[in-house]
């Protein structure tokens, strides 16, 4: 996890589209602020949502 990945990376790891992904960060309160997730939000995301099975 030490580098930037896409929105529709993070998506595809949950093996879901972009909308619900968006979804699922708007119901935990996560806010990204760029296009591309820094490592330190990839790590709120997956401590809030858990880790994606692709991941495990």
């Amino acid at each position: 996890m030490h580098r930037v990945k896409s929105r529709q990376q993070i998506a595809e790891e949950y093996g879901v589209c972009r909308k619900t992904l968006y979804n699922w960060l708007k119901q935990e309160n996560i806010q990204l602020k760029h296009r591309l997730v820094s490592p330190k939000e990839q790590k709120e995301i997956y401590e809030k949502l858990g880790m994606p099975s692709q991941l495990n």
